[in-house]
């Protein structure tokens, strides 16, 4: 009796281990089951993270007062706008020098080569907090600059010359400046292009032309020019501009300005003599002496500097321009 008796607890307390077993079981199944959902989405999220690298325009804002390298003009004129004078930035391509425009502006800037060509060395001797590149001139040389001091890139071929300001604004905590900038720029190109149609009338078409030292071009819709006079004044372009809008402009013989009917026309001339001949040469032909805007002394020479800088000074500057012109 003994026997059955111990037989009789023993299987009692085996089947009493194995009920307990598989109730563990099913909780430990059912515990990962229902944190799965959240933990692998976490851990996706994290992965995510993980393998993406923060871009550079996602590098932490610096604020206004540190040491700041500049490769692009752009981007200095775009910081010239904010109130800060960077440390050090590249020269003018042509003028292989601080742009007449904003040179005084740029006092005690250090220089440090053009943009397609930069001089390390004196970036590197600069020892910037910050660097700042135009993404599609400099980009393939991030690396070189990432080994110098943080850098910000920038695609100043993205957006408009408002998107790059406010872009730069967040990096230096100017965003308000920014802001303020725009909207003064507005009320300014409100009243120029008053005064520009008191003295050419509301429907007047316009071109704009720049002589080179080899080439005569009508300026077209595109940036730098196009933007600022058919959209910021609103003026009307003359006929055939409204079709150069692939390229900045056009190249064109001198025999063909007829056809454009313009009733005012706007000149840019190069740097350098060549140019300067070119505007000169062009003036004393009978097909320019027979233009219509010619012939009622509706021709208005630009300061092509503050016209063709594509930032937000350089559209200031280009309004302050068209209005001492208008003025006169």
């Amino acid at each position: 009796m003994k026997k059955s008796r111990f037989s009789s607890k023993a299987l009692l307390t085996l089947i009493s281990i194995i009920v307990i077993a598989l109730l563990a079981a099913c909780g430990q199944a059912a515990s990962p089951q229902s944190t799965n959902g959240s933990n692998a989405g976490q851990g996706a999220e994290a992965a995510s993270e993980a393998s993406a690298s923060p871009s550079a325009e996602q590098v932490e804002p610096h604020g206004p007062d540190v040491k700041i390298a500049s490769m692009s003009i752009h981007i200095t004129n775009n910081l010239l706008a904010l109130g800060i004078k960077p440390a050090g930035s590249v020269v003018g391509g042509d003028v292989k020098d601080f742009l007449p425009h904003v040179a005084d502006r740029l006092e005690g800037t250090a220089k440090l080569g053009v943009v397609t060509d930069p001089d390390m060395e004196a970036v590197l001797a600069l020892k910037p907090d910050v660097i700042y590149i135009d993404e599609v001139y400099s980009g393939a040389d991030l690396a070189k600059f990432e080994k110098i001091a943080p850098t910000i890139s920038i695609d100043m071929d993205n957006g408009t010359w408002r998107d790059h300001l406010k872009r730069i604004a967040e990096h230096v905590d100017k965003q308000a400046e920014a802001e303020q900038f725009i909207k003064d720029y507005e009320a300014k190109a409100d009243s120029v292009k008053a005064l520009i149609n008191s003295k050419l009338g509301a429907d007047a078409k316009v071109m704009a032309i720049r002589t080179t030292a080899k080439e005569l071009r009508v300026m077209g819709m595109k940036r730098p020019v196009g933007p600022i006079m058919f959209e910021d004044l609103g003026l009307i372009p003359a006929t055939g501009v409204e079709k150069i809008t692939d390229e900045p402009y056009a190249v064109i013989s001198q025999e063909v300005l007829p056809d454009f009917d313009a009733d005012a026309i706007f000149v840019i001339i190069s740097k350098g003599n060549e140019a300067k001949a070119n505007f000169e040469q062009l003036e004393q032909n009978p097909v320019w002496l027979n233009l219509k805007a010619v012939k009622n002394n509706h021709v208005y020479v630009l300061d092509g500097q503050k016209w063709l800088d594509y930032s937000s000074l350089g559209h200031s500057m280009a309004l302050d321009d068209a209005q001492s012109l208008f003025e006169k």
